[in-house]
């Protein structure tokens, strides 16, 4: 499915960057863990990082009940959320065209809150099992009291477009001389050993799914 671009979504600065389709939304937003969610509180404009996952057609984000973002988003406010990934640094022949790989995401809206309260677990459950998945089972399940002091929100994928750039640099034909080096340096996101807390028996292995998540 592609998404017909909005005045706000449309990619104006190098449109041939831009994408609308589903696929590569999806894609992007599948391969990040925190969003940073943009709003305008009380007239001061707010840019808050926090996690979230997508679920199908939506992306899911939560917080303490008394946080002022989510009371303020679920009461209707406007949104703009972002996810952005950094895949190499670019160095061109000029300080001008020095310049990053990335995938980006851009999603505008009104997100809404999840009253239900086994919808809003469910939702929850969502969220840990995208960090890490087979957590869920293995861990205690949360309390109603932990379900009620927790918001969900949820912001449909409508209003939205990614942005790419790859490849080399790019010089100006007079600055590409061959004694200069130009090029990419990749940019990886790498995952550590797992390591056990003060209150982990020595005895206690790695459960096999944070093993097989750590590993890749």
């Amino acid at each position: 499915m592609v998404s017909t671009p909005t005045s706000r979504s449309e990619i104006r600065r190098l449109p041939e960057r831009g994408a609308y389709d589903r696929a590569t939304i999806d894609a992007i937003l599948d391969a990040g863990i925190v969003c940073h969610v943009g709003f305008v509180a009380d007239g001061t404009p707010v840019v808050i990082p926090t996690l979230y996952a997508r679920r199908d057609d939506q992306v899911l984000f939560h917080g303490s009940a008394a946080s002022r973002m989510l009371r303020g988003l679920a009461s209707g406010l406007e949104l703009c959320l972002t996810v952005t990934h950094v895949d190499a640094i670019v160095l061109a022949r000029s300080a001008f065209h020095h310049s990053l790989n990335y995938r980006s995401v851009v999603l505008f809206g009104v997100a809404t809150e999840i009253v239900d309260l086994d919808e809003r677990a469910a939702a929850l459950d969502y969220i840990t099992e995208s960090l890490v998945p087979g957590r869920v089972g293995y861990v205690r399940p949360m309390t109603d009291k932990e379900v009620r002091g927790t918001k969900v929100l949820v912001l449909p994928i409508a209003e939205a477009s990614a942005k790419i750039r790859s490849g080399p640099p790019k010089d100006e034909p007079e600055d590409e001389d061959p004694e200069v080096w130009a090029g990419i340096i990749p940019v990886s996101y790498g995952v550590g050993v797992p390591e056990p807390d003060a209150v982990t028996s020595a005895s206690t292995p790695v459960p096999r799914h944070v093993a097989d998540w750590s590993l890749g």
